[in-house]
């Protein structure tokens, strides 16, 4: 079986304890392609909030004097949990337009205790493609 760029997964990114309770530590995991996009979740810390928030963008630059990229509606799921909890993830659906610019789809804030590992994912369809969740995992060391 050949290698896989997403095996094995990539382990859970901490926040480091030097960073100020106020500080905003951003990390983000691994790209992914999804509906003909590149697509990456990204974490963003502050003392013991985490919020999460998907990018969208082209995959590649277009081809010399090829014609701009048309709009293309995207169905975006953006999710969060805390892992070992058992509670549902809270997950977020929001329809997108994605032009040639990089798109953000923002997610609420969560407080957590310190110490806790919180997953996210994002996932991106747009007919015919299903989503291929990007996920990224951050522990919470405030």
């Amino acid at each position: 079986m050949p290698a896989s760029p997403f095996w094995p997964p990539p382990s859970p990114a901490a926040a480091t304890p030097e960073a100020a309770a106020d500080q905003t530590v951003t990390t983000c995991g691994n790209s992914g392609l999804q509906a003909g996009l590149l697509t990456r979740l990204c974490a963003e810390v502050t003392g013991n909030a985490v919020r999460f928030y998907g990018r969208v963008s082209l995959a590649g630059p277009p081809s010399p004097g090829s014609p701009t990229p048309a709009a293309k509606e995207l169905f975006t799921t953006l999710s969060a949990e805390v892992v070992g909890a058992g509670a549902p993830p809270l997950t977020q659906y929001k329809p997108v337009v994605f032009t040639t610019e990089t798109l953000e789809v923002r997610g609420p804030a969560s407080t957590v205790p310190c110490g806790t590992t919180v997953r996210g994912t994002f996932g991106v369809a747009s007919f015919p493609w299903a989503p291929q969740p990007v996920v990224h995992e951050v522990i919470l060391t405030c």
